[in-house]
């Protein structure tokens, strides 16, 4: 298993940038390139919930923004005591921008959880789908 130390440091360096006036709950998301280059993103809050970006799907997006299209692994860091996974949306949008990748979980004393996209998201909806 790769370690993924400093791309858990860097969702939690961009957890420092949330914007959650409402929930005040703080994420920070770091994905990892196939290359090596790292992304990051933060949960961006709007009084119209719905409207709010969770931090994984900001940083695949300024990834894909600026070319990216092949990844290894996604972070993903809160300030709770157990391991924050994405919400269902953020896992829907991670299996079609990134695939299969390593989801490393980290919990507020650092530790490292690391699961595939395809246990959080069985039997996803996707690409092949709309064939």
């Amino acid at each position: 298993m790769m370690n993924y130390d400093s791309l858990a440091l860097a969702a939690k360096q961009a957890k420092a940038n949330s914007f959650s006036p409402y929930s005040k709950f703080r994420v920070g998301a770091a994905v990892l390139t196939r290359d090596g280059r790292i992304y990051t993103g933060c949960n961006v809050e709007s009084s119209s919930y719905s409207l709010t970006l969770c931090a994984e799907r900001t940083a695949l997006c300024k990834a894909v923004s600026e070319g990216e299209r092949a990844f290894k692994a996604i972070a993903i860091a809160s300030d709770e005591k157990g391991y924050t996974s994405p919400c269902g949306a953020c896992r829907q949008v991670i299996n079609d921008l990134a695939g299969n990748v390593d989801v490393v979980l980290t919990n507020r004393s650092g530790k490292l959880k690391i699961v595939k996209v395809s246990k959080l998201l069985p039997k996803a909806f996707g690409a092949d789908n709309l064939k």
